[in-house]
């Protein structure tokens, strides 16, 4: 003969209310929860899951066991085995006689589950994520306290975790948002913001290092005739390979990004102790000029490209991020005055 649960007064009930309107995080929220679940029915164990509906699994995240049968946290069963969707299917979510009723579940089998009842715990469209349970392992009533009580917490769950998918996706859409504000997006390369953020924290860790600190600017010569004759769009194709390029050229610890225009960034942390800092500036010039120099296909077309004007500098900290940029900056117009007096000093 199944015995009725009647609501039982427990003194914590107040400081468990507490618990759960400052709770920050699922596990606070359900823990509490978990504990008034089993004052309003009486059953040895009540449980929070999780459902997977794409994977087909049921998950177990938090329990309280209280008397012989325990339902362990992390256990994983099929979901089409769960009396938790034979409680959905059959509009049912109360039952004292599981043995009769569900009796081919096997983890209600193994688990010795005699009264089960449930409540769905679902976002605002829905979507089915998880259920709030309570079992036992003998015959019993609940009353309607008890079932109002199981889905009133049920929904306070559903509320929860639907607030911290909100969460996750403005978290995710800022994280976004952060990322184009410092992302090229022609080239997919920092920008010039984020050059800057980097070179201020790149300077100051050097500089407690005691390493240098290579800062090198690339300016594509040319660029506005590349444009003038093959168009925009291949202009766009050429800046593009030519950031692939300088990315090939430098270590995995060094940033390349666009400055803007036809404007390039290197920011490498420089030689270690041993090594002159001058001839690794120059060392790090030669490479990235090398690597803009070649023959570059731009749609169905190919261009010679004699390479661009690079500066690079070694600065060993106490200046500030603009103040870096302007000596590389006046590194790299040496190196163009340089190409330049080249070029006319050449036999004809």
């Amino acid at each position: 003969m199944p015995v009725p649960i009647t609501p039982t007064s427990n003194p914590s009930l107040a400081d468990l209310s507490r618990s759960v309107s400052g709770a920050n995080s699922l596990e606070e929220l359900a823990r509490p929860l978990l504990e008034m679940l089993h004052v309003a029915t009486g059953l040895e164990s009540t449980y929070l899951t999780s459902i997977d509906l794409k994977a087909g699994e049921q998950q177990v995240q938090f329990t309280l066991n209280r008397g012989a049968m325990s339902i362990p946290e992390g256990l994983t069963v099929p979901w089409g085995d769960t009396l938790c969707k034979r409680a959905l299917d059959e509009e049912k979510s109360f039952c004292n006689d599981v043995a009769e009723s569900w009796g081919d579940s096997d983890a209600a089998r193994a688990l010795g589950i005699k009264t089960y009842a449930s409540a769905p715990v679902r976002t605002s469209d829905g979507l089915l994520v998880g259920t709030l349970c309570a079992a036992g392992g003998r015959s019993v009533e609940l009353g309607d306290w008890a079932q109002s009580t199981l889905n009133m917490f049920s929904k306070m769950v559903s509320q929860y975790i639907e607030r911290e998918l909100l969460l996750q996706q403005l978290k995710a859409a800022n994280s976004e948002l952060m990322i184009h504000a410092l992302t090229d997006a022609l080239t997919g390369l920092p920008n010039r913001r984020a050059i800057l953020d980097e070179l201020g924290r790149m300077l100051a860790r050097c500089a407690l290092d005691g390493i240098p600190l290579l800062v090198g600017l690339v300016d594509l010569d040319d660029f506005k005739a590349i444009n003038d004759t093959r168009g925009h769009h291949r202009g766009d194709q050429f800046l593009q390979a030519i950031g692939h390029r300088l990315g090939g050229a430098v270590r995995a610890a060094d940033m390349v990004g666009r400055m803007g225009g036809d404007e390039f960034a290197v920011l490498a942390p420089g030689p270690h102790e041993g090594i002159d800092p001058g001839e690794a500036a120059n060392a790090l010039r030669q490479r990235l000029a090398k690597a803009t120099a070649g023959r570059y296909l731009l749609g169905d077309a190919a261009l010679d490209y004699a390479g661009a004007s690079v500066g690079v500098v070694a600065l060993h900290g106490g200046v500030d991020a603009e103040t870096a940029l302007r000596q590389a900056d006046a590194a790299m117009y040496a190196d163009k005055r340089s190409r330049k007096t080249a070029v006319l000093q050449r036999p004809s």
